[in-house]
């Protein structure tokens, strides 16, 4: 179980589905706060140290997509958008937003704490298992073109755009692929590490991913010169333009 001093914020209208959720989160040993619009979430969090955010994508008001958005621009919080579609379409969209990682409606219990945990796992650090026999190989730090990368510390910024920042799940993209570097990373591996299920989970959303992390770090998108596809492999993190500090 994950450290019980936990709290997450629940963005939910319906009063049942509401109780519902926080039952399960209490039931893991966190803290459940409630909010039924993104109004009231906000100041929330103004007043309460969150370490999650659970949101409805459909609220009254203030969509959930939109406050999720607004609330990736001021932090990086972990995100997990709860959405009633669950079309192909639709999670790819969900991959588009600013949340890390979406469950969608009717959800198994189960289901919906594995998410909470692995999105807890990748925002804050302590939560992480520690992997003895890698840390020594991994790097601690990156350049690549305006950015600079902490792996270590988990901070990242960009010297001509520092309103810019990495969602947890674009970070997590990175460290993968920089545990490697200048090697393929192949789907599967990164679907696994993100803590994805391969069933919910298909290819395209790691496309999508990777597509997002591009548009920040690459001057280019679309001639990535960090990023780089290996057709039938995966991707792979380019140092050859960039530095990279073990």
């Amino acid at each position: 179980m994950l450290n019980e001093r936990i709290s997450i914020l629940i963005v939910e209208d319906d009063p049942d589905m509401a109780e519902l959720i926080s039952d399960l989160v209490e039931a893991e040993g966190w803290t459940p706060l409630t909010a039924p619009s993104a109004e009231e979430a906000a100041i929330v969090l103004s007043r309460e140290t969150v370490h999650l955010v659970l949101v409805d994508h459909n609220l009254p008001g203030t969509s959930g997509r939109t406050f999720a958005q607004r609330l990736r621009a001021q932090t990086n919080i972990g995100i997990v958008m709860v959405t009633a579609a669950g079309s192909a379409a639709d999670r790819v969209l969900g991959l588009e937003t600013a949340a890390d990682d979406y469950v969608v409606k009717p959800f198994e219990p189960i289901e919906l704490t594995a998410r909470i945990k692995a999105v807890l796992r990748r925002t804050i650090p302590s939560l992480k298992p520690e992997r003895e026999s890698e840390r020594d190989h991994e790097p601690t730090s990156l350049k690549l073109g305006d950015w600079s990368v902490d792996l270590k510390s988990r901070f990242a910024i960009c010297r001509t755009d520092p309103a810019k920042s990495l969602t947890s799940a674009e970070f997590a993209l990175l460290e993968i692929l920089a545990e490697t570097p200048n090697a393929p990373v192949s789907r599967a591996h990164i679907l696994d590490r993100l803590g994805a299920e391969s069933e919910r989970y298909i290819d395209r959303n790691v496309d999508v991913l990777v597509l997002r992390l591009r548009r920040k770090i690459e001057r280019n998108p679309d001639l990535p010169r960090h990023i780089k596809t290996r057709r039938g492999k995966g991707y792979v993190l380019d140092t050859d333009d960039g530095e990279i500090v073990p």
